[in-house]
């Protein structure tokens, strides 16, 4: 079966920026040129959220791991962390001095990744909401951050043309992939976190191999690609290009395999959904789309599971065929083994258990940091009052 629409937002005043859903896909975030973040509700008859405080566009959305926080990026140079449902509060991050043009949480939620116009990436822990420290060698704008799946590297895309990739714990530049004809839009890991895929002006999507780097694969396209999401299973890419196409490319078979036509315009963002079965799409006009994806439904179910597993991938081979290789032979060999389905099941609780403790204390931390932000307020109005009396006594006196 094709991808087909199964949704459709409307709420946004202007172009949408960008998209992304919660873990349990009961929600997806939103964020446009109208300064406004929406969540909303994937059950049916189910309000939007509409979430004010950005001064300006905002640029990035992005869940946290947990699904009780959402990161948001915009023009007004903040970064804002909120809570998806309550009163819509959020706390403020302040460190860029240009537009923040992307958001990320690392894998365990405990660190934010961000990308400005201000030619830095800014690397944030979650829960004390602080700044800790800048990687700074592109020398123009930084459209797009990301952090590896294992949390140790980070990837950068610039309109200076080039692809960087860091070593979070040492803060160095490993490499920079330099081989663009135009500017990167975007950029993102593998879910193997052996390569990378980056989108650009010059029409093409790229993915290349980080151990090696090298480039494993091109595709050309008739328009600039403004965004692209890889598939949990690893071996589909969707797109979104300014010719208001969706395309989804099949990277095993390193083909274009369907091209989607929805938006009016440019589609300016796409992402899949954390299981992979459906993706949203945003574009220029102001539309959120919901996507079933269709495609592969029995095989990337069971990929998922052998991946999770913990499979190292033979380095020598191509870096995406091995994986599948990998996938296969998994499955064969897990029929023979029951008794590890037990452990499995209490791993799986376990880790349910150790989400839900995360969760609890994003929403803790958020709340801690809005009290304090309230108290700073009181304490300022103190001030003035205080300093307003004493003028009073003073000019009562003279």
């Amino acid at each position: 079966e094709d991808p087909s629409l199964e949704r459709h937002f409307k709420g946004h005043r202007d172009a949408v920026t960008s998209v992304d859903f919660s873990l349990n896909k009961k929600q997806l975030a939103s964020g446009s040129m109208d300064s406004c973040l929406m969540i909303w509700s994937m059950r049916p008859q189910m309000r939007a959220y509409r979430f004010v405080g950005h001064k300006d566009a905002v640029m990035c959305v992005q869940f946290s791991p947990s699904g009780h926080l959402v990161a948001s990026g915009s023009r007004d140079k903040t970064v804002r962390l909120w809570i998806p449902s309550v009163k819509g509060e959020s706390t403020v991050f302040k460190a860029h001095t240009g537009t923040v043009r992307s958001v990320h949480f690392s894998s365990d939620g405990q660190s934010l990744v961000t990308a400005s116009d201000d030619k830095t990436v800014k690397v944030w822990t979650v829960h004390r909401q602080k700044f800790l420290f800048s990687l700074s060698q592109h020398i123009n704008w930084v459209r797009c951050a990301r952090f590896s799946p294992d949390g140790r590297l980070i990837v950068s895309a610039s309109d200076d043309k080039t692809v960087k990739l860091w070593d979070k714990t040492s803060r160095e530049c490993i490499h920079s992939f330099c081989e663009y004809g135009g500017f990167v839009n975007h950029v993102d890991f593998h879910p193997s976190g052996t390569c990378i895929a980056a989108a650009g002006t010059d029409n093409t999507v790229k993915v290349w191999d980080v151990r090696m780097n090298r480039l494993l694969q091109h595709y050309q396209g008739n328009a600039v690609v403004n965004s692209l999401s890889f598939h949990p299973s690893g071996n589909y890419l969707v797109t979104a290009s300014n010719d208001s196409t969706l395309k989804i490319l099949d990277l095993l078979e390193g083909r274009l395999l369907y091209t989607l036509h929805g938006h009016q315009g440019p589609a300016t963002c796409v992402a899949f959904s954390r299981a992979g079965d459906l993706f949203a799409s945003g574009g220029s006009d102001e539309q959120v789309m919901v996507w079933k994806t269709n495609f592969d439904a029995a095989d990337y179910g069971d990929v998922l599971k052998t991946q999770k597993s913990g499979t190292s991938v033979d380095g020598t081979q191509h870096a995406l065929q091995s994986e599948m290789d990998c996938g296969v032979h998994l499955k064969k060999t897990k029929t023979q083994d029951s008794g590890r389905n037990h452990e499995q099941q209490e791993e799986t609780s376990l880790a349910n258990t150790l989400e839900h403790i995360m969760g609890q204390l994003d929403v803790l931390t958020q709340t801690v940091s809005i009290l304090e932000q309230r108290l700073t307020l009181t304490e300022d109005k103190l001030k003035e009052c205080l300093e307003n009396q004493q003028k009073i006594i003073q000019n009562k006196m003279s």
